[in-house]
């Protein structure tokens, strides 16, 4: 748990699906998600995170410039997974039932939730994600949302939506546009080809590549390397928000778009989003008992 952070300390919040750390030496604060039987974005890790920002935010805001937090964190204690994207099994549950509404307010929260990590809490922090296993759908955009991306070698990335018919629609074209062509991009989300971390590094999505387990090491590698060139970063982030702004109405609109989307869907689509559930919770099970899992099913947010 956390160690010198004073004030209100974050160990006496309680998060469900979140593990918060504290490192003194780098000045970073860890959120590692933790979201339980399905390592997707569930409605509560949605709320988890929401509500982290928030504490985090207003204690940045009361710390104004003596801050012992430099950097964000963004992780995953689930082994070999950072984020399976979406909650399909949310997702079916509310359009066969026909809520809209409670659809709307999950796209809406991923929104507030990305958009908040994009614009760096609106403090003076650099959000870095720490991707040590599979990141799809959501989870590939949850990490774009960070200033830089380390990942591990190996580490696999997809937007697998067009399987099903559908697309990424929390911050993949937004955020992606903003490193790499638009043409680059739409191929990525209409061919669903998987990318190592390799690949993005080469694509200039990705900005280190850890060796296989050695993520927390090249974290901390990158962050000495961000403080000697401190004052040049900063700036160049500055200036990529400056040329390459995100109003988050775009993000919004977006959503909007694919909850329409979700509620378009034939009966095929929604029992292909059933099977990946079916699919992903044998998986899981076996990951629990140490058997050996099949080969991991195609996650999506949608």
């Amino acid at each position: 748990m956390l160690k010198a952070v004073p004030t209100q300390s974050l160990s006496e919040l309680s998060f469900d699906t979140l593990n918060i750390r504290y490192d003194e030496s780098y000045k970073t604060l860890t959120f590692a998600m933790d979201p339980g039987a399905i390592p997707c974005f569930s409605p509560q890790l949605l709320k988890d995170i929401n509500r982290f920002q928030t504490w985090t935010s207003d204690y940045l805001i009361r710390k104004e410039l003596n801050t012992d937090i430099d950097f964000l964190i963004f992780g995953s204690d689930v082994p070999g997974i950072f984020n399976l994207g979406g909650d399909l099994k949310f997702f079916v549950d509310m359009i066969t039932s026909g809520d809209r509404e409670t659809l709307q307010n999950y796209a809406e929260l991923s929104i507030d939730v990305l958009y908040a990590n994009f614009v760096n809490l609106n403090a003076d922090v650099r959000t870095i994600s720490l991707v040590t296993g599979t990141a799809l759908g959501a989870g590939f955009e949850a990490a774009l949302s960070s200033d830089y991306i380390i990942a591990e070698a190996g580490t696999m990335f997809k937007f697998p939506e067009v399987v099903f018919n559908m697309f990424p629609g929390m911050g993949a074209y937004s955020f992606l546009s903003r490193r790499i062509s638009p043409a680059l991009v739409e191929r990525m989300i209409i061919n669903a080809e998987g990318y190592t971390a390799e690949q993005l590094y080469e694509m200039g999505i990705v900005d280190v590549v850890a060796e296989p387990g050695e993520g927390e090491m090249a974290l901390r590698s990158f962050i000495k390397r961000l403080n000697k060139s401190n004052i040049t970063r900063r700036s160049v982030i500055k200036m990529r928000n400056r040329v390459l702004p995100l109003d988050k109405q775009e993000l919004l609109d977006i959503a909007n778009d694919w909850v329409d989307a979700a509620f378009s869907l034939n009966d095929r689509d929604i029992s292909a989003m059933s099977r990946l559930v079916r699919a992903q919770t044998k998986m899981m099970r076996q990951q629990e008992t140490n058997e050996k899992p099949n080969e991991l099913p195609m996650q999506s947010h949608g």
